[in-house]
């Protein structure tokens, strides 16, 4: 069974569509990455999603049943802009509010579980107004925690935050789907950090769906090439480009693409009066099919 199917659906504000036919599977149990330049539809899909908006047409279907079915809108948890929190009031007593909002028995219980989560179990509390910003991230990813939910839908939660804080975020996200067999959808600009916990990827543009597949297929799409440095950069270009079909100059390196074989490039090379002075094996990114990807769509 899929966490998320969406068909056909679309949303339109003030004539101008910002979700338009839009198609996407979400496998329960997967971090589905949702990759988008922005206004191309990404928070207002995880919107639709959640029930904040209304849509104008299509179908959003959550574990097999309607999304607007209460049964399943318990299942689901989010933090999308912001987690909401009073400044003012600490931890342990922003998420006491939430609980109560929500109905949920034993709320100590469920505090201390969702704080132990994100980490923050040492830290009820501190009033939100002195926590930092990857521990609000976290307090808000607590909250969309709490009622255990099957869906977590994230929206941009680890953009701005520092290295430590980015890493102990990609740590908390694999611990809820390893651990506790939660599905995430989240949205991000930073697909290198992205594609660290990804298990599947949603590529968006113009409020459509251009493209769906899995880490795997990723990695078995993604072109291998050789980056070398040379003191003639120009000659050892037009030296290789006489062998090689795909030869690029990027980032004051040579590329070499669909090319692995470091010792027949440096051996060629040297063999038309070219030492290499610096080689590497390399494989596109995501952020590099990303790129390339919009590149393509854009000329079309």
């Amino acid at each position: 069974m899929n966490a998320i199917e969406i068909r056909n659906l679309s949303k339109s504000f003030r004539g101008m569509y910002a979700v338009d036919s839009l198609n996407m599977t979400v496998p329960q149990g997967a971090i589905y990455g949702f990759i988008g330049e922005n206004g191309s539809g990404k928070s207002t899909t995880e919107k639709l999603i959640c029930g904040h908006l209304v849509p104008d047409g299509g179908e959003i279907r959550l574990f097999g049943r309607d999304y607007t079915d209460p049964g399943v809108r318990v299942r689901v948890g989010a933090l999308i802009e912001n987690a909401g929190c009073f400044p003012g009031s600490t931890v342990y007593r922003n998420l006491m509010m939430q609980c109560i909002n929500l109905g949920i028995p034993n709320a100590d219980e469920e505090i201390r579980r969702v704080l132990e989560i994100v980490r923050m179990e040492d830290n009820a509390n501190l009033k939100f107004k002195s926590c930092s910003l990857g521990m609000k991230q976290r307090i808000g990813i607590a909250m969309a925690l709490l009622g255990d939910p099957a869906l977590l839908i994230l929206d941009e939660p680890i953009n701005g935050l520092d290295t430590d804080g980015m890493r102990m975020m990609r740590e908390i996200l694999v611990d809820i789907t390893k651990t506790y067999g939660c599905t995430v959808l989240i949205s991000s600009h930073l697909l290198g950090e992205l594609e660290k916990i990804a298990t599947h990827y949603g590529i968006i543009r113009r409020g459509r769906m251009i493209m769906e597949l899995s880490a795997e297929e990723m990695e078995a799409r993604a072109q291998v090439f050789v980056s070398l440095r040379t003191a003639d950069m120009q000659g050892a270009k037009n030296a290789l480009k006489k062998r090689f079909a795909d030869v690029r100059e990027e980032e004051e390196y040579l590329r070499v693409y669909d090319v692995d074989d470091t010792a027949a490039i440096v051996d060629y090379l040297m063999q038309n009066g070219h030492a290499v002075s610096e080689i590497t094996k390399n494989k596109i990114g995501l952020e590099e099919y990303y790129i390339e990807l919009m590149s393509k769509k854009e000329a079309e």
